[in-house]
């Protein structure tokens, strides 16, 4: 693809494993200098920068935990700015509805959505400066088809986008497109346990049109399109890349 990024400067948020390591790397590949944000796995998130550095791009990691209210602050204060910030660092719990605490929703919603809004605020300011920025938020297939025992989770995603659309047209103006990218089943470490279930898996599988699921690469490469100048013209979209589960 050669260095599309090359030049640019990239935050993304949970990108020491599953989506966001495969777009952490993927930025690198095309260019970009990388901070890696992680939360608690210190030696994960120095193995991605190590990876990026070995591209011959800069890379730095920086700590965060999203889900308390002022663990973003900062952030960017310790990156230093970001011409492509890529929101998807999340917090996703199995519970039934009846039994969803207060302390499980404002850990979701926290994480899902008021980080999002905040490092959005830190960011900004600097794309506005240059009339350039990419803001690529990573949503959900749940946006449209909920799953019974994430529903705030699924909430919090479809809000996340809704918040990416309101911006998109008040950003325009700057030169920053705001988009955002709903995976679907995705083979991670997240949903790993749940799919060892073959019986489960299969009802998953079965629900699939292209019959199989998506692997964290797949989500990367439509992130580096929105990010390049070759996605210049595309904003307040919502891609969902799922193998067909949203219709």
């Amino acid at each position: 693809m050669g260095m599309l990024l090359e030049g640019k400067r990239a935050l993304v948020t949970g990108a020491s494993r599953g989506i966001g390591s495969a777009i952490a790397l993927e930025l690198a590949r095309s260019g970009a200098d990388v901070v890696v944000h992680y939360v608690s796995n210190a030696a994960c998130a120095q193995e991605i920068a190590d990876r990026i550095t070995a591209m011959g791009r800069h890379a730095q990691i920086v700590q965060a935990d999203l889900s308390d209210p002022h663990g973003c602050e900062g952030i960017i204060e310790k990156s230093g700015a970001v011409d492509i910030l890529v929101l998807n660092a999340s917090v996703q719990y199995r519970k039934k509805w009846e039994e969803i605490t207060d302390d499980e929703f404002d850990t979701q919603i926290n994480c899902n959505l008021r980080a999002s809004l905040k490092l959005i605020q830190q960011a900004v300011p600097a794309m506005r400066l240059k009339h350039w920025g990419r803001i690529v938020t990573i949503g959900s297939v749940q946006e449209v088809k909920p799953h019974p025992d994430m529903l705030v989770y699924s909430a919090s995603k479809a809000a996340q986008t809704l918040m990416a659309k309101s911006l998109a047209a008040q950003l325009a103006k700057d030169g920053i497109t705001v988009n955002n990218v709903a995976p679907g089943v995705i083979y991670t470490d997240r949903n790993k346990e749940a799919l060892a279930d073959e019986a489960y898996a299969r009802i998953v599988t079965d629900s699939i049109p292209v019959g199989f699921y998506g692997e964290k690469e797949d989500c990367a490469y439509i992130v580096r399109l929105l990010c390049s100048d070759e996605g210049r013209y595309i904003t307040g979209q919502s891609y969902f890349v799922d193998g067909g589960k949203s219709l």
